[in-house]
């Protein structure tokens, strides 16, 4: 296996992973046919290489894809993708928040995260609720529905025009999961890729409405208590 890029889930480190110092996997066959063909599950622990964090990642994918070669072992086709694949440790995609964002919003993401390949239309009614709690914290709109949020957003937010728009987006797709349709013979689906798409949308909304605003409060505590020091240490009034 080659050196590849790799991003740590935990401390988000983008770095470089050499399998023979970080990564190990293995895969194991099943030497008889089942429903789903010639099956082997491959199972994959990777150590962060940050020192700072060190966590421990373990995957497994299932794959059907073989053929036996002239030595009799199973190889995998080229190309080959996995049928099923299981994310163990950690067991979702999401990233931790900090304790300032309110617990409640956090929980409906890292649902939002965890049901993200078995239901992604769960998954998109979970980030619906978790902007609309957003909405309700940081802007302090609130009202019975969440189109009406969104529309007073417009009126009195500095929110770009394309923002606002991915934001309504989630309304409607989260919508899907959230209703049922008038016609229940209809079938509107939601893929785990478009899912993800919401989830990534609220970890950047995350990151500018709370992280940024967080850390520039701090740096100006930071900077008017250094000033108050100054004045101090001069003996002397502003």
């Amino acid at each position: 296996m080659k050196s590849y890029n790799w991003k740590c889930p935990y401390c988000k480190t983008q770095t470089t992973i050499v399998p023979e110092t970080n990564a190990s996997g293995q895969m194991h066959y099943y030497p008889s046919k089942s429903t789903y063909g010639s099956i082997g599950l491959y199972t994959s622990f990777i150590v962060c290489p940050n020192p700072k964090c060190e966590e421990l990642i373990i995957s497994a994918d299932l794959y059907n894809n073989f053929v036996i070669g002239r030595d009799f072992n199973h190889h995998l086709n080229e190309g080959a993708k996995p049928i099923l694949s299981w994310n163990l440790k950690p067991q979702s995609s999401a990233i931790p928040q900090p304790d300032y964002i309110p617990e409640q919003i956090r929980n409906d993401y890292e649902e939002a995260c965890s049901i993200l390949s078995l239901s992604p239309k769960a998954s998109a009614t979970l980030a619906r609720r978790c902007l609309q709690g957003m909405i309700r914290d940081f802007w302090g709109i609130s009202k019975t529905r969440l189109i009406d949020e969104i529309n007073e957003l417009k009126n009195q937010s500095t929110i770009n025009a394309s923002t606002l728009d991915s934001i309504d987006a989630i309304r409607q797709i989260g919508n899907i999961g959230a209703h049922m349709e008038k016609d229940v013979n209809t079938i509107i689906d939601i893929d785990e890729g478009e899912a993800e798409l919401l989830i990534k949308l609220l970890e950047d909304l995350f990151q500018d409405w709370y992280i940024t605003k967080h850390e520039r409060e701090e740096r100006n505590k930071q900077i008017q208590q250094l000033a108050q020091a100054k004045q101090t240490a001069k003996g002397g009034n502003p």
